[in-house]
Parts: C-alpha cells; sequence; structure tokens
C-alpha cells in the first residue's frame, strides 16, 4: 500500500498515511511535486486527468504530479511517477519552485492541501498513458496554456493555474 508522507506547519515530516486514506473533505498538509514536461520542440506536455481520478477527474492538468515515498528522494519520486503515469523517461530533472503550497477543492468536497515543490524535466519519449491516472494529452506551446488558463481556467487544475501565476516556468519555457 503507498504510503503518503504528512507534514506538520514548518514542512516537516511528522508521519505517513495511505495515499488511498488522504484525499477526502479533511486532507492533512502532505508532501507531492508536480512536473512539467518539455519535448524537443519546446512544448509542455499537458495531462488529462481519468476519470477515476478522486480529485478533479477529467481537468487539464500539468504533465503529472506525484507524492513521494517515504525516505524516497523528490527527484525519484519524479522518475518513478512519470514512467508510471505516462511510460516516459524523465531527463535532466530541475527542481524550479520549492516554495509552492496550495489548498484548493473540487466540486465533490476533496480538498488538496499540499507542499508541492514544481519540477521541470525534459523527455523524448512518446507517452503511453497509464489509464487509471490520464485519459488523453497534448504538447502545446506555453503560450496556449496560459491562454486556456486565462480564458478556460476551469477546465485546468487548480495547481497548474497556481503554479503558472507563481512559479519560474516563464523561465524555462518560450
Amino acid at each position: 500500500m503507498e504510503q503518503v508522507v504528512l507534514l506538520n506547519e514548518s514542512l516537516a515530516p511528522c508521519g505517513v498515511m495511505p495515499k488511498s486514506k488522504v484525499h477526502t473533505t479533511n486532507t492533512p498538509l502532505h508532501l507531492a511535486f508536480s512536473c512539467y514536461l518539455l519535448n524537443d520542440k519546446n512544448e509542455l506536455l499537458m495531462t488529462r486527468r481519468s476519470l477515476n481520478k478522486k480529485a478533479w477527474p477529467g481537468v487539464w492538468s500539468n504533465s503529472f504530479c506525484g507524492h513521494p515515498l517515504p525516505d524516497e528522494s523528490l527527484s525519484s519520486a519524479v522518475h518513478r511517477r512519470g514512467q508510471w503515469e505516462l511510460g516516459i523517461d524523465a531527463q535532466d530533472i530541475q527542481l524550479i519552485d520549492n516554495s509552492f503550497r496550495y489548498e484548493a477543492t473540487d466540486t465533490n468536497g476533496i480538498k488538496e492541501n499540499e507542499y508541492c515543490p514544481v519540477f521541470i524535466a525534459k523527455t523524448s519519449t512518446t507517452p503511453v498513458l497509464n489509464p487509471d491516472e490520464a485519459m488523453d494529452y497534448q504538447w502545446v506551446h506555453y503560450r496556449l496554456v496560459l491562454e486556456l488558463v486565462a480564458h478556460a481556467p476551469r477546465l485546468i487544475s487548480p495547481w497548474m493555474s497556481m503554479q503558472l501565476k507563481n512559479s519560474h516556468l516563464q523561465l524555462y519555457i518560450r
């Protein structure tokens, strides 16, 4: 059973909980990450979350997200989840925002409450979607992503919208 690292308000680990029990209407603060994948054309991979996802099913989001296992480094978790969700080999993994923390509640009342460092990575691999995680993908130019967030924010995950406004992604994607 996959475990999620719980955090206190100082962002220090304070326990673990089964992933299946973390995301509820009263989600505890926990450690996660977001990753944005770029291809050789400097296009960003957006994925559409599976309809089986507990929170924000069917919305478009960043390339992939996940939770590091206890005693797993964030970069190892990024690599592991890229393979699991998309069948890709993430290369040149870089931490670009180590301060992102957010809370958001979806229409079903499921709450996210995460300290979520943001990574960027490269891949030349064609995604092979794990249907439990993603139902579609699209390689897009960064300016189109910004237009989507501006004009159709409900189609985009809240964490992606916040990360695009608050992170240093624009320095890496042009």
